[in-house]
């Protein structure tokens, strides 16, 4: 079976939708969300409409904890006033999704964490020495995790250390050996230089997984945040990737 692998939509349906059409365009069989369905974007009721329409495995991120009082808003510095805007506007039927959601998982052989293995909810994984803590704690040979907005992967071999680094579109992984620790990058706001949706198809019978971008609207999910009255920084940086 092959999987859609996605992550930090924060609310850009305009991402959202865009890559789910190129998700029902490839070969893959089920969408695994890593969380943050809400935060940053304008459009929050339709990314969690969407994922609970078309995702079979959806993980919460922090800033969807922060809107069900899961975590303080007191956790945050910049994410609280966005956070508390989206408490004011979400449907009572969309906040009582958020709800049901927990920032870990497991599906089959694959672990899933919203950040990382050692802590669920906050940890960046961004070198390869937290990669290698990460790849001790992990009950899984296979692990995925979100959070980082960076698309990413990083492997031990027996008797190794860890290596890893960024991924780029078209980057293809051999998963027969080895542990892993994979991250698909960000659907509606990645932090890599590369403004497109990212999304990795993971091959759970041929043990692969594929790194791609998608093409969205970025002026339409600008113009819904400065619509929103949120901060204009939010939408200024879609365009970069930043």
């Amino acid at each position: 079976m092959k999987v859609a692998v996605i992550s930090d939509i924060h609310g850009n349906r305009q991402a959202f939708e865009a890559t789910l059409e190129a998700v029902a365009s490839s070969d893959a069989a089920e969408v695994w969300c890593l969380g943050d369905l809400v935060g940053y974007g304008a459009d929050p009721d339709a990314c969690v409409e969407l994922a609970r329409e078309h995702a079979a495995v959806c993980l919460a991120g922090n800033h969807d904890l922060a809107v069900t009082g899961e975590i303080p808003l007191g956790d945050f510095s910049r994410g609280a006033s966005l956070a508390q805007w989206t408490q004011e506007v979400i449907a009572p039927e969309n906040l009582d999704f958020l709800r049901t959601l927990r920032p870990q998982g497991q599906e089959g052989p694959v672990g899933l964490y919203h950040a990382s293995p050692r802590d669920p909810v906050w940890e960046y994984v961004l070198s390869t020495l937290l990669a290698e803590l990460c790849l001790d704690e992990q009950r899984h040979r296979l692990c995925l995790v979100g959070h980082s907005h960076v698309a990413l992967a990083f492997t031990r071999r027996p008797g190794e250390v860890a290596t890893g680094e960024a991924r780029r579109e078209g980057a293809q992984l051999d998963l027969t050996a080895g542990e892993w620790l994979i991250n698909p990058g960000s659907v509606g706001q990645p932090r890599d230089g590369d403004p497109r949706a990212a999304w990795v198809l993971l091959d759970l019978d041929g043990l692969s997984a594929s790194y791609l971008r998608t093409e969205y609207d970025i002026a339409g999910a600008a113009a819904a945040i400065r619509a929103a009255r949120l901060p204009d920084s939010l939408a200024e940086r879609l365009e970069y990737g930043q």
